[in-house]
């Protein structure tokens, strides 16, 4: 398929997405490249999004982005979705990947937050911090913390990450600083990869016995469903720690919940399985778990780094007919 010089910049995502990604400074970018259009597609049921995309070159789409199948309102002039998010699995289904249609997306924007929030929940659960805030509110009173809390802290503690993704990555990367001691599973990496990650080769079952917290960044796929299931649970050391930035799916959320409950392990979980809990969940209020609404990733004024790395990339398509960042469909099936 023959790329013409895009002439047309359309956007597809939920209503209101808009202005949080782009600020003024990132639309007079994007008007530079092309005629820029002021309509959001939310629903290709709708003739009149329908009729904006047969006129599209690229698409810029974004969380709420509806299925885009080729034939189905779009046409063979579009040439290229940049997706201002991470993962474009939920809006370009098997069938789009036959089109010929270039594919970016900003998940190596995406990462950086998510990264930060582990690194961070990591060495506060090491640090024992929300037992010890809880003792402190509820005591208000001076106590020898050390004699309190012998095993708190992160000097020579294991952390056992699982998948070097994207995310995975950095989080090693961010470790790195610390004095901890690091391994990885990840059945595409070797020994070498994982030490120039900085971190030890180890077996799944192996990295959750051997690891003080057992942090997840691995895809949501057949083979890692409820990769942390009842069995490994039970593998973890009395009061360690499972952080899940992930997918839900790679937890067995029933077998986890017992494990807290039970007072063997403690827990962080920005996602779960389902992705909001029953309201009658005991991890809601648990004093061992952290839980948050799959607010790792981009959120608030980090929205505008997504925004400005989908900018980059129309930029790089116009310019050059290139991705720097391009989703491949052969990559699919292992990523996220």
């Amino acid at each position: 398929m023959s790329r013409p010089t895009p002439r047309t910049i359309s956007f597809a995502m939920r209503p209101g997405l808009r202005p949080m990604l782009f600020d003024d400074a990132a639309e007079r970018r994007l008007a530079t490249l092309g005629e820029v259009r002021t309509e959001v597609v939310a629903d290709l049921a709708d003739p009149a999004a329908r009729d904006l995309l047969r006129t599209t070159d690229v698409l810029v789409t974004g969380w709420g982005c509806p299925p885009i199948v080729p034939g189905r309102g779009v046409t063979d002039r579009l040439q290229a979705v940049v997706h201002a998010a991470g993962t474009v699995k939920n809006h370009l289904p098997d069938e789009f990947w036959a089109s010929g249609i270039a594919v970016s997306s900003a998940a190596d924007a995406n990462a950086v937050p998510v990264a930060e929030y582990t690194v961070a929940q990591i060495l506060l659960a090491n640090k024992q911090v929300d037992a010890m805030r809880a003792a402190y509110r509820a005591e208000r009173t001076a106590a020898d913390w050390n004699e309190r809390f012998p095993a708190a802290g992160n000097y020579r503690r294991t952390v056992g990450v699982v998948g070097a993704s994207r995310i995975g990555r950095r989080v090693l990367a961010h470790l790195a600083a610390f004095d901890l001691d690091l391994l990885l599973h990840d059945p595409y990496v070797d020994d070498a990869g994982a030490r120039a990650l900085g971190a030890r080769r180890v077996g799944l079952d192996e990295l959750f016995a051997a690891s003080d917290v057992v942090t997840l960044h691995a895809p949501d796929l057949p083979e890692t469903h409820h990769l942390a299931d009842a069995r490994r649970l039970a593998l973890m050391r009395p009061g360690a720690v499972l952080v899940n930035t992930a997918r839900g799916a790679l937890v067995d959320t029933a077998a986890l919940t017992d494990a807290v409950v039970a007072g063997r392990l403690r827990a962080v979980l920005d996602v779960t399985e389902p992705e909001v809990l029953p309201a009658g969940s005991p991890l809601y209020d648990h004093p061992d778990v952290v839980l948050t609404p799959h607010v790792a990733g981009s959120t608030g004024g980090e929205l505008r780094r997504l925004g400005d790395a989908a900018v980059d990339e129309v930029e790089s398509w116009v310019r050059t007919g290139t991705f720097r960042r391009p989703v491949l469909a052969e990559t699919l099936a292992v990523t996220a």
